[in-house]
């Protein structure tokens, strides 16, 4: 009895001794309304929300900042936005650990994640555009690591499933990846998962996004580039070198569809039907079902696409939004490594914000 209490006194002062964190939230949409909905229960309790904004307005006040409905707020009051105030405000918080949360998919604003870990900021964020965008920026990503503050990107593949930090500590026990293959994105797994034929593509297309598994315009989950991020992300952290070029991405966009308007592109979803329902009746032809794949090979050939795979194969047999994330590497050499679970929804990606913030504790 006398251990067990010696080990509850222990793990209560230890929470005792963790330094409070204060942040800063930016974007407060989807993922960001989430994650401010986490920061109100318990677990929250020793993070201080100095600052949030969405891509027009901020606030910084307190009374405003804990307000439980602060992203609706947002929408009609505030100050204009202002990062050089927000991170005023993030320095002026004597908390010992200070955090911005990138909660958008905004290019401009990951190019200045470097700058703000060199800055002494952690980092943490669900935007993939810097670690999965142009070479450069990964390398400027990685000195700044070494220089700066903690870079907290779970949330950047898999929703939050335990993929890089699987991978990352693989590498760190000397296990090397050979090849990697899965299913990246939730809104292609529900769609081909639930694509047989029976209904044009174009009406699953619909409902999926008005169940909120794609982006507004569904062009960023069909055109690949999006799960390109993913695989750029994994190769890199996995030590391949890869540009932003040397993925071959197969897009399922029609070349006609690329440039137009949202609406109108909307207006025009049944010009996907007849190129996949091609596709999918040679398929069954041959006994096979359509799976929207990532792979990367030992040479670290990388391609994304559309794929023909027999039943047995593990993509064949997922359910929903399910991600699957197959490594194969030198000591997973016989049987792959398979990671599986949920891969979209804002819930669980908040959560890999939170996840990343507590562990800087």
């Amino acid at each position: 009895m006398s251990a067990v209490l010696a080990q509850a006194h222990g793990t209560r002062a230890a929470q005792a001794a963790r330094p409070d964190v204060a942040l800063v939230l930016l974007g407060t949409g989807v993922v960001g309304g989430a994650f401010l909905k986490l920061l109100c229960t318990p677990v929250g309790s020793r993070l201080h929300l100095v600052g949030a904004a969405n891509s027009r307005m901020q606030q910084t006040e307190p009374a405003q900042l804990a307000a439980r409905d602060l992203r609706e707020r947002l929408k009609r009051e505030g100050a204009v936005r202002d990062d050089a105030a927000l991170l005023a405000a993030l320095d002026g918080h004597d908390a010992a650990v200070k955090v911005v949360v990138d909660a958008t998919a905004s290019t401009d604003l990951a190019l200045r994640h470097a700058q703000w870990l060199a800055r002494g900021y952690h980092v943490v964020t669900a935007n993939k555009s810097l670690a999965g965008g142009q070479l450069s920026g990964w390398r400027a990503l990685q000195a700044a690591r070494m220089a700066g503050g903690r870079y907290g990107d779970s949330a950047t593949v898999g929703a939050g499933l335990p993929v890089l930090s699987t991978l990352r500590r693989l590498c760190d026990c000397g296990d090397s990846l050979l090849t990697l293959e899965g299913v990246f994105s939730g809104s292609l797994s529900y769609l081909f998962n639930q694509y047989d034929g029976s209904r044009p593509f174009s009406a699953l297309l619909r409902d999926a996004r008005k169940l909120g598994y794609t982006e507004p315009d569904p062009r960023a989950d069909l055109s690949g580039e999006d799960v390109a991020r993913k695989l750029l992300i994994l190769a890199r952290n996995a030590g391949f070198a890869l540009g932003s070029d040397e993925v071959l991405v197969e897009s399922l966009v029609p070349e006609s569809l690329r440039e137009i308007s949202t609406d109108a592109f909307l207006d025009r979803l049944e010009a996907l039907d007849e190129p996949l329902a091609a596709l999918h009746q040679a398929a069954r032809a041959r006994g096979n079902v359509l799976r929207f794949l990532a792979r990367l090979n030992q040479r670290g050939r990388a391609k994304v696409g559309l794929t023909e795979v027999p039943p047995t194969h593990p993509a064949a047999r997922l359910y929903g939004t399910d991600n699957q994330f197959a490594l194969t590497t030198t000591r997973y050499h016989t049987q792959p490594l398979v990671i599986q679970g949920p891969g979209a929804g804002p819930e669980v990606t908040a959560q890999a914000l939170l996840g990343d913030i507590l562990s800087l504790h």
